[in-house]
């Protein structure tokens, strides 16, 4: 499989690119600005701005999926909606499949249906609040747009830590484990990530921990 990734360097993006190149995946790796860094054998680096549609449908062209894993800088959370309207936009012109990682801020909390994780400070305190907001906007742009597209939430914390190979999936409901914690790792989020693209399922939206 042909899978452009955009946000190549970033902690899930650089566990994505690792993660589809041990599983022998053919990869565009997408930077803002090339930089020497170290990649595994066999990846293609490419300069992509994700907010220049024209551009990235060129990149995109030929590919098979697309994982968008782009964050904003602190201050410019507002930028996440249009940053991802943008990149749909380029999938949809060049006919491939983008699975959007976003954030946990969209899903119900356990036991409370009628209940956003977005606004429960038991997993949101207020300093991460307008990065939370930004990834609910980033599902509204992803609604609102006819390209093909999937979405998916990680649990509340998500670090750099081992790959195990293990995670639960669920839909639309935060997954927290026996102590009430909500987590996994940016290694299996990346494992999460090509099960995904290399064995869709027909959720549009679903989440993923331990």
């Amino acid at each position: 499989m042909k899978i452009a990734i955009v946000g190549a360097a970033g902690m899930v993006g650089s566990c994505v690119v690792s993660e589809a190149a041990d599983r022998g995946h053919d990869l565009i790796a997408v930077f803002r600005s090339l930089r020497p860094t170290a990649l595994p054998p066999g990846v293609t680096a490419v300069e992509g701005d994700a907010d220049d549609p024209d551009r990235m449908s060129g990149l995109f062209n030929g590919v098979d999926a697309i994982v968008a894993a782009t964050r904003p800088a602190p201050g410019h959370e507002h930028t996440a909606a249009p940053t991802t309207k943008a990149l749909l936009d380029a999938a949809a012109t060049a006919r491939a499949r983008i699975l959007v990682v976003g954030g946990a801020a969209p899903l119900r909390v356990p036991g409370h249906p009628d209940r956003l994780v977005l606004d429960s400070p038991e997993y949101v305190p207020l300093e991460v609040r307008t990065i939370a907001a930004a990834s609910a906007a980033q599902l509204d742009a992803c609604r609102a747009h006819s390209a093909d597209w999937v979405y998916l939430s990680p649990p509340a914390l998500l670090e750099p830590g081992r790959r195990t190979g293990r995670y639960r999936r669920g839909t639309t409901t935060l997954i927290t484990g026996a102590d009430g914690g909500s987590r996994i790792s940016a290694e299996d989020l990346a494992v999460a990530v090509l099960d995904e693209l290399e064995s869709p399922c027909p959720d549009r939206h679903f989440t993923v921990g331990y």
